[in-house]
C-alpha cells in the first residue's frame, strides 16, 4: 500500500499526511488505485403487470401446489458474535491503527521500542490502541517510482508487524510508550485515514518446517550461541544509563516463553521463527555501520518465508557478534 506525497516522518512526533492515492504492496508489482468515473445510469423500462405480481410476494408453496405440506423451518440460534470456527476470515484478520516509519526503523518480532508520542493524533491512536487489547501496527514507508506519474514520489507501505504496547508513561508533553514486536502481518487495506491511519491486517507466518528435527537442532544452537553474547555483553563496560539488561536477553526471554497476546493465535509465530528473529538485536557498544549491517539483516529477516534459512542467518550474526565483542573486551582489557 502507498502514500502519495508524504513528509519525511519525525523521529518522535511520526506525522504523516497520506493523500487518497494508495498501492497495495503485495507479491506481485503494486497497482495503482485511481477514483474510478461511475457508470452512466441506464434507465430500466417498467416491468410488465404479468411480471409484478410474481415479483411482489414470496413463493409459497402451498398455494402454488395444492396438497403440498408446508415444510418444517429449522430454527438455529442466533450467534451475535462468532466463534473462530464459524468465521475463519474474521479470526484471521484484524481492524487495528497504524503506526508508519522510515525505512531505517524496521521492527522485528521480539523487538522493543520506546516511542514518545506527543501530538494529538497520535495520542488518539494511542487510546484507541489501548481500548483493543494494547495492540496496532508498526510498518515501513519505502520511497518508490511509479513511471508516467506526475505526482512525484510515492511510498509503499511494507513490513508490518504487529506490537504490544507494554508500558506507557503520561508525561507533561506526550507519553513513553514502550512496544514490543509481535509477528509479521499484511496490510491489505487503509479502512481510515484521519485523524491517524487504520488498516486490516492478516498474520504472515514462515512455510511449515520440512526436516522439524534439523530446525530443532539448529534452534539450540542458535539459543546456545546468543548465551554465549550474552555472557560477553554483560563483561563489557558499559555506560551508566545503560539497561542492565541486554537488549539480547530481553529478546530471548520473550522468545523462549509463549507471548500472551489478546488476538488470534495465528498472528503469534512459533517458537523456532521467535527464536530467529531474537538473535537480530542491537550488541552493546556497536558503531555505525555494525548498526547499519543490522538493519539491512532485519529487512532480509522479514522477507525470509523459511524458519530454518533464517537460523542459519541469524546463526551466522551472532557468532560475528561474539567475535567484535570478544574484540572489544581484549581492548578494554587493555585500557585497564
Amino acid at each position: 500500500m502507498t502514500f502519495g506525497h508524504c513528509p519525511p516522518i519525525a523521529a518522535a512526533g511520526l506525522s504523516v499526511s497520506p493523500s487518497t492515492r494508495c498501492l497495495l504492496a503485495n507479491d506481485a508489482p503494486p497497482a495503482l488505485l485511481r477514483p474510478v468515473c461511475p457508470a452512466p445510469t441506464v434507465p430500466r423500462k417498467p416491468l410488465s403487470p404479468q411480471l409484478r405480481l410474481p415479483l411482489s410476494r414470496p413463493f409459497d408453496p402451498v398455494t402454488s401446489f395444492p396438497g403440498r405440506k408446508r415444510p418444517r423451518r429449522r430454527r438455529h440460534p442466533r450467534c451475535l458474535f462468532p466463534s473462530a470456527s464459524s468465521s475463519s476470515s474474521s479470526s484471521s484478520s484484524l481492524e487495528l491503527p497504524l503506526l508508519p516509519f522510515n525505512m531505517n526503523e524496521v521492527l522485528v518480532p521480539s523487538e522493543t521500542k520506546t516511542l514518545h508520542l506527543y501530538e494529538a493524533r497520535y495520542l488518539a491512536l494511542l487510546e484507541e490502541s489501548m481500548s483493543r487489547k494494547n495492540l496496532f501496527v508498526h510498518f515501513l514507508l519505502e520511497p518508490i517510482y511509479i513511471p508516467g506519474s506526475s505526482d512525484g514520489t510515492s511510498f509503499a507501505a511494507k513490513y508490518g508487524c504487529l506490537v504490544l504496547i507494554e508500558k506507557v508513561e503520561r508525561l507533561d508533553v506526550g507519553a513513553l510508550v514502550s512496544i514490543r514486536g509481535v509477528g509479521r502481518v499484511k496490510l491489505l487495506n487503509f479502512i481510515q485515514a484521519e485523524p491517524y491511519l487504520k488498516g486490516l491486517v492478516i498474520p504472515v507466518q514462515d512455510s511449515s518446517a520440512v526436516n522439524t528435527s534439523e530446525t530443532s537442532s539448529k534452534v539450540d544452537q542458535l539459543k546456545e550461541s546468543l548465551c554465549n553474547l550474552i555472557k560477553l555483553e554483560i563483561k563489557l563496560k558499559a555506560p551508566k544509563e545503560a539497561l542492565l539488561q541486554t537488549h539480547t536477553a530481553n529478546s530471548l526471554r520473550w522468545a523462549e516463553n509463549t507471548p500472551s497476546v489478546g488476538c488470534d493465535e495465528s498472528f503469534i509465530p512459533s517458537l523456532a521463527e521467535r527464536v530467529s528473529f531474537a538473535a537480530l538485536q542491537p550488541v552493546s557498544g556497536s558503531t555505525e555501520s555494525e548498526l547499519l549491517k543490522l538493519q539491512q539483516e532485519k529487512l532480509r529477516a522479514m522477507d525470509t518465508k523459511e524458519t530454518l534459512e533464517r537460523l542459519e542467518d541469524s546463526l551466522v550474526l551472532v557468532k560475528e557478534n561474539i567475535s567484535i565483542v570478544a574484540a572489544k573486551l581484549a581492548i578494554q582489557s587493555l585500557e585497564m
